[in-house]
């Protein structure tokens, strides 16, 4: 609906507003007097300078480059140990223009030894505490955390390195410093030359659910085969060479198990040595179906590529004979990828798999199998909802970015509750057995893994193939892709909460706890609204409220396929968005991602003015009744409700032209005055003064206060006398020359009876309560209770532990 209002320009308040610059930008700009606060001040002075390898529009330079490792692997599982034993040989080239003494590897497994520094400066935050009457309550300590402890006691864990070799076998050099190895090279390795590495590895697995860990195994002891069942997760696995980069050189600072991982793009063999009954799930395509799979399962996994719903490749019963039996032999699946940053695979006897292929973009793109293990456990919820999520995952994140480019997308059951990599994923709910031995699931299981597929294989979109640092900029993979499982979670149904709206952040953007975005990952404080929710709702309003989902969409896609199968940065997703979008904002991206400001615009006062005509027969009536509309004194009420009369009223005689007329009564002089005005006006002038005479509008004066400091778009509705509304956005620019308190002038044709600030709950404003002028109740909830007094329910708790000890 076009809208019925005319916005002029604003009036600035000026407010008294105080701010610390941090010290790069004080030297680059310095505000030494007055108190203005220039939010919209150019982001350059924080960001890295453009140059050949990245440009100033956020696109990869003339001379980009980055790095390449290619892996062969030969790896095998001791299911009894739960311990891997493997050889790989890397072969890294170098494309920097750098020349190369040494090569940092990644040991991610070393984590988990007891003087790693993620095992040594983990804290411990309960403590004993002074209750009424004198007694302690001991710090506590969670069963979890005690059997964590037992676990990495009784095991030994990390990696052994047993060795190091270059391509002719020779010994290499080699330092290992925590979860990272250096490796010396014979000859410095200089730009356009490759070197191959040989190394021999091993460590034990850790179960998963004891450490908390990405991977590991799960045991089923109560299976009908002796001894149980385990599932493998298999991840962060092998040594694994780490990024050097144009802008950082070595990527290797420690993992201390929060931030994540950015790896080199190669491509990888992979023989993966199993028991004979096991199914392996892993990144790649299966390179050898025929020596490991039956005639009938190859056929089925055939048919699933046509098929209109998923097609079990291994069947539940066959799952659940592999799991009874057991076997002594073993097979050899072998795996290729091709220009994957990273490998991981699964494998059980348990696994049932089942297969649906996916044709995107038209009969012209590569048809993708979407695969799904899981043990019985998973059960009718996996078979329904884990392929279908995959494949949903895709139609929409294609759209929103590039078509999929790998030959498989595969989610695997198992103890971790959600984890990705290239073409597997990891995802956690099941079933729950029920007393009768069949199995169903709660809303929320379902809810929870629509949710972790549809998020996890949007991973694979962003950060296996948009490269960025999930150490570094955690937000940039977890943020981005939050907002993307958003669309897609919407999209496949609205009704579940998915936590990416703007007001789902809301309390944490006004805590205490709450750090700038761009804080690295490991120095968080409360990482899931940090790194996830709080940059979704950023793009989320980005694209909802300021650019409009044309430009937004346009500019992400081109981020997207800019950096598909590169190593973007913050700048260059910045510069991206704005130079595609052609909208400057910089604002945006230094209060959501480098400050904790919020977002608090508070509607303080309303002022319907009236244009003077000078005219003194409507200007004098107009007053006559504003005057007749004020509130009566209570002195008056109480006089003429007791019947007093006036003395001009009890004593006519006396009374004159002014008690007979009221102070608003026009006389002829008046009436002249307002002539000689008319005549003095250019006749432009009074034809505009007399249209504005004709058309009678409302003009109503405004003023905002920014109390959060976040500046942001002023999305204005108003609510006319006549029950219709109508909606103003007022860009995020009416704050440029004042941050803190802002006057509009709003003018209508109707009359207006209420205005209100994101009535819609879009821009995460924390406060509604002000949002609003006229002030309105605010709906909350209240509970009764019965009270009780403290003293006598602790005593009460007392005389119940003694009753029960004597018991």
């Amino acid at each position: 609906m076009k809208s019925k209002l005319i916005w002029l320009g604003a009036v600035l308040v000026a407010t008294a507003q105080f701010t610390v610059l941090p010290a790069h930008a004080e030297s680059a700009i310095q505000q030494t007097k007055g108190d203005f606060v220039d939010k919209f001040r150019q982001l350059d002075e924080s960001l890295p300078t453009p140059n050949v390898y990245r440009s100033a529009a956020g696109e990869p330079g003339e001379k980009y480059w980055q790095q390449r490792a290619d892996y062969t692997i030969d790896v095998r599982l001791d299911e009894a140990k739960r311990r891997l034993e493997a050889a790989e040989v890397i072969t890294y080239h170098n494309n920097s223009p750098y020349t190369l003494k040494y090569i940092w590897i990644q040991l991610d497994q070393n984590i988990f030894r007891g003087d790693s520094i993620a095992e040594r400066t983990a804290t411990f935050s309960s403590k004993p505490e002074k209750s009424l009457g004198g007694i302690d309550k001991p710090a506590r300590i969670s069963l979890g955390d005690l059997r964590r402890q037992q676990f990495m006691a009784d095991n030994e864990l990390g990696f052994a390195i047993n060795k190091v070799a270059d391509r002719l076998g020779k010994t290499l050099d080699f330092v290992i410093v925590g979860t990272n190895m250096r490796v010396d090279l014979p000859q410095p390795l200089k730009p356009g030359q490759q070197t191959e590495l040989a190394i021999d590895f091993a460590f034990n697995i850790v179960e998963e659910d004891a450490v908390g860990a990405r991977s590991g195994y799960e045991h089923f002891p109560d299976d009908a085969r002796e001894g149980g069942n385990d599932i493998f997760l298999l991840a962060q696995w092998y040594p694994r060479v780490a990024a050097f980069t144009d802008y950082e050189a070595w990527t290797n600072k420690e993992f201390l198990g929060r931030g994540e991982f950015t790896q080199e793009f190669g491509d990888f063999e992979v023989s993966i040595d199993v028991p004979a009954d096991h199914i392996v799930s892993s990144t790649g395509e299966l390179a050898n179906a025929r020596e490991v799979l039956t005639a009938e399962q190859r056929k089925r996994l055939k048919q699933s590529e046509s098929a209109k719903r998923p097609v079990f490749v291994v069947t539940p019963e066959e799952a659940l004979a592999n799991e009874a039996e057991g076997t002594t032999e073993r097979k050899v699946w072998r795996f290729k990828a091709e220009n994957v940053r990273d490998f991981a695979w699964a494998s059980s006897r348990k696994f049932i798999w089942d297969a649906r292929g996916y044709q995107q973009g038209g009969s012209v793109q590569p048809l993708v199998m979407a695969m799904s293990f899981y043990p019985k456990e998973g059960g009718e919820l996996w078979e329904k909802y884990s392929t279908e999520s995959v494949i949903h995952t895709m139609d929409v994140y294609s759209r929103f970015s590039f078509d999929y480019p790998y030959p498989t997308a595969q989610s695997v059951n198992g103890p971790v509750g959600g984890m990705e990599y290239p073409m597997i994923t990891f995802n956690g709910p099941r079933t729950e057995l029920q007393d009768d031995g069949s199995r169903t699931y709660s809303l929320a299981e379902k809810r929870f893994l629509i949710g972790v597929v549809i998020h996890e294989i949007g991973h694979i979109y962003f950060p296996m193939i948009v490269n960025s640092d999930e150490r570094q900029w955690t937000w940039m993979d977890e943020g981005l892709n939050s907002f993307l499982d958003g669309v897609a979670g919407r999209e496949w149904d609205p009704s579940i909460p998915w936590g990416v709206e703007p007001r789902s952040i809301v309390d944490y953007m006004k805590s205490t706890e709450q750090v700038p975005i761009m804080t690295q990952s490991d120095s968080v404080l409360n990482l899931g609204p940090n790194a996830y929710t709080k940059p979704a709702a950023a793009l989320n309003i980005l694209r909802e409220v300021i650019l409009g989902r044309e430009l937004f969409d346009f500019a992400f896609k081109e981020y997207a396929q800019r950096w598909m199968f590169k190593r973007p940065t913050p700048a260059d997703f910045f510069r991206t968005m704005e130079e595609a979008s052609g909208v400057d904002l910089d604002w945006f991206w230094r209060g959501w991602f480098y400050s904790t400001d919020h977002v608090d615009i508070a509607l303080q006062r309303v002022y319907k003015l009236q244009l003077d005509t000078q005219d003194p027969d409507i200007d004098w009536e107009r007053r006559r009744q504003e005057e007749a509309d004020k509130p009566v004194s209570l002195f008056e009420q109480r006089n003429k409700a007791e019947g007093r009369r006036t003395w001009v009223e009890l004593n006519t005689d006396v009374r004159d032209f002014y008690d007979e007329n009221d102070p608003f009564t026009v006389t002829n002089k008046q009436r002249k005055e307002y002539q000689e005005f008319l005549e003095k006006l250019e006749p432009w002038e009074r034809l505009a003064f007399e249209r504005a005479i004709e058309e009678d509008q409302n003009y109503y004066v405004l003023e905002f206060e920014n109390l959060g400091g976040l500046v942001m778009p002023i999305l204005l509705e108003a609510t006319y006398a006549d029950g219709t509304t109508d909606m103003l956005e007022i860009p995020a620019e009416i704050w440029r020359r004042n941050a803190k308190a802002v006057s509009k002038l709003i003018v209508t044709e109707k009359e207006v009876v209420g205005f209100a600030v994101d009535p819609n709950w879009e821009t995460a404003d924390v406060d509604i309560e002000n949002n609003y002028y006229p002030r309105k109740i605010i709906p909350s909830r209240i509970e009764a209770f019965k009270s009780e007094r403290k003293l006598d329910h602790i005593s009460r708790d007392l005389m119940q532990d003694a009753k029960e000890k004597l018991n």
